[in-house]
């Protein structure tokens, strides 16, 4: 009886080597595309109603952001999409307008991003800007070298906002997927 045993505890592991094994592909790895997404902010600005009303004329902040993380070869080489968000918040008594212009090195515009708010209250506005197969040309992202932010004050320069610490903030982060081999 002991031998029967051995013998058939023999015979399952031989059937279970035999059924359970294939022959190995490790030539898998060479179809493997990894494509991994990048995030990161690109800038946060913030006005206090108290400085837009000192301002004399509609413009009351104009920046230019140095923006050389596109020009990077490694990235322009290899980006698939992207998207860039933007978040605004209007807490003051004036209506406003934005305007973001990417620029490339010689100062051409690229492409222009324009946000109209009215006075508070109003909910933060939100955009999502696509760049890719779905969305605006690469070849932008690619080209920009500087952000140039316009805020203007559609509004006067003495009317004041009842709510704590009136601002305008602009906030702008940016998400992109880059192929890797």
């Amino acid at each position: 009886m002991k031998e029967v045993r051995i013998l058939f505890t023999v015979l399952v592991g031989l059937l279970l080597v035999a059924s359970c094994s294939e022959e190995q592909d490790f030539d898998q790895l060479d179809d493997l595309t990894v494509a991994p997404s990048y995030e990161a902010s690109i800038f946060y600005v913030k006005a206090q109603e108290t400085l837009i009303n000192r301002v004399a004329g509609l413009n009351f902040f104009t920046q230019d952001f140095n923006f050389d993380a596109f020009e990077e070869p490694f990235f322009t080489k290899k980006v698939l999409a992207g998207v860039l968000t933007y978040e605004l918040e209007n807490t003051t008594s004036k209506p406003i307008e934005i305007r973001l212009e990417f620029l490339d090195e010689a100062e051409n515009v690229l492409d222009t991003e324009v946000f109209s708010m009215d006075p508070a209250p109003t909910a933060i506005l939100q955009r999502d800007v696509a760049y890719g197969a779905t969305g605006k040309s690469l070849d932008i992202i690619r080209a920009t070298s500087e952000i140039r932010l316009t805020a203007i004050n559609l509004g006067d320069n003495s009317s004041e906002s009842a709510l704590q610490d009136p601002a305008i903030v602009l906030r702008s982060s940016a998400q992109f997927t880059l192929e890797l081999q």
